[in-house]
């Protein structure tokens, strides 16, 4: 056993420590530019991340193992009582489940975040999360001093969910190991997210990988032609114009 009587020996048992617990960063996607990196982390099982991101990041959540499930709540950065709708984001674009070109919108009618690009295809907007992994979010959003009350209805992906034709709800498992979902920020948002068992789904939590990197141009893409979500992004672009012309930071 490492001696701690001294100061010394105390802090160099502390570094030990944290070495011995460091987890192995996530692959850069190919083609990014490390410099344009602001996230890269490995989220152990039942473990949690918290970061303010800025307009125009890409986000990608990779499940490596194929048993991940990121669990998801965004909050406007500078307007916390703006939040991540889960109602909104399945009533407004007439779709339940989600996917590539799916708005994440707020209680606003704005565009927190859209679904880039997906191949998963198992995520879940309907169960919400279990209790522990309400708690892991709770510390997350307290960092940010936010209380428990500003942890509302959340995502999960990798893990899907349909509706039965009683209208019971049906895990759908997850897909293969690798599977990837990223996430294009329109307002900058303050990110919670988590990685714990899903409701219906009886497995282990598993890491979760995520890499973020500002990806600004990406925001002058068009995933979604349907009214509905093109009415949402004047409404975001609105917003973001005024908040500028106020001072607003980005």
């Amino acid at each position: 056993m490492t001696s701690t009587d001294s100061t010394t020996a105390a802090r160099a048992h502390a570094r030990a420590q944290a070495a011995a617990a460091a987890l192995p960063g996530p692959e850069l996607p190919a083609g990014i530019d490390p410099a344009t990196v602001v996230l890269r982390d490995r989220i152990p099982a039942g473990g949690y991340l918290t970061r303010v991101l800025g307009r125009g990041t890409r986000i990608r959540l990779t499940d490596p193992t194929g048993a991940a499930c990121a669990h998801l709540l965004l909050l406007r950065a500078e307007a916390p009582w703006e939040r991540l709708n889960v109602a909104d984001t399945l009533k407004v674009p007439w779709q339940a489940y989600l996917g590539t070109g799916h708005p994440l919108l707020s209680d606003q009618g704005r565009v927190l975040a859209t679904v880039l690009a997906d191949t998963s295809g198992h995520h879940d907007a309907l169960c919400g999360p279990t209790p522990e992994v309400r708690q892991a979010l709770r510390l997350g959003a307290a960092k940010h001093g936010l209380a428990p009350a500003d942890v509302g209805p959340t995502l999960s992906f990798f893990r899907g969910v349909r509706v039965d034709a009683d209208g019971g709800l049906v895990s759908t498992g997850s897909a293969e190991p690798g599977a990837a979902l990223d996430l294009l920020i329109h307002l900058p948002v303050t990110l919670l997210l988590a990685s714990g068992g899903h409701p219906l789904d009886e497995r282990p939590a598993a890491e979760l990988d995520v890499v973020a990197w500002a990806a600004p141009d990406d925001l002058a893409l068009q995933p979604n032609p349907d009214p509905e979500y093109l009415r949402a992004v004047d409404n975001t672009e609105a917003a973001w114009t005024a908040a500028r012309n106020q001072g607003v930071p980005a």
